[in-house]
């Protein structure tokens, strides 16, 4: 069972990355060949999606722009909040409002490669075995910035917030529309979805095992285009 649907988280400010983002939106920011956005694209078209929601905000048009030059051949819709932003899980909700199936949620800001392509599988097996939310998450260690605190632990599949937490959540997600059943405000942070999950141990998870690249901050940018990654 294949997952056709896929969202891209792209409507943030991108303000700890300025002075790039003072002309360029941070999912159109590039390392080596490809932009953010791009591998974000990509890694969800080589897992058979077939329709994909992208919410923009700043610089907006440019991300417009750019899709609509890439001819991507299938079906992408844009989720609009240039009039009001709606954090990460307002975000998703709106823009995720038609698709009645299981959905993939994608954090551009991690530099996803071929090398997620198996996890991916992976997290679609676990959402299909338990029908509950799952996330993949890394291990701290295996992170390349190293000012990560953690997010989550993890328990076989079973996803905790504790103390200390072992794991970061690297930006991977699949969901459903039930787990806004109960959400009346429009703009709301996912940390408010997961919780609650939480709470009743229906928040499952698995752990990947690359190397971890995320976009925090313009340092770590800077740092990370000076690897040699291989694509």
């Amino acid at each position: 069972m294949k997952i056709k649907h896929g969202m891209i988280l792209a409507a943030g400010l991108g303000k700890r990355m300025l002075p790039i983002t003072l002309k360029t939106p941070k999912p159109l920011i590039q390392i080596r060949n490809k932009n953010l956005l791009e591998r974000a694209i990509e890694l969800l078209i080589n897992h058979g999606v077939e329709e994909i929601a992208i919410n923009v905000h700043h610089l907006a048009n440019q991300i417009k722009d750019f899709i609509n030059k890439k001819k991507y051949k299938l079906k992408i819709i844009f989720s609009d909040e240039q009039d009001m932003l709606l954090n990460t899980g307002g975000g998703i909700m709106h823009a995720t409002k038609s698709f009645k199936k299981p959905f993939i949620v994608v954090n551009p800001d991690t530099l996803w490669s071929n090398a997620y392509s198996k996890k991916l599988k992976d997290l679609e097996d676990l959402y299909y075995k338990n029908r509950k939310p799952c996330l993949l998450v890394v291990n701290k260690n295996l992170s390349f910035d190293s000012s990560f605190k953690g997010d989550f632990n993890l328990n076989k599949e079973i996803i905790s917030r504790d103390t200390v937490n072992r794991f970061i959540f690297t930006g991977l997600q699949i969901l459903d529309q039930s787990v806004f059943n109960y959400r009346k405000d429009k703009i709301f942070s996912m940390n408010k979805i997961w919780d609650d999950l939480i709470e009743n141990k229906n928040l499952f998870g698995i752990q990947s095992n690359e190397k971890f690249y995320h976009l925090n901050t313009k340092e770590i940018y800077d740092k990370i285009s000076n690897l040699k990654i291989i694509d």
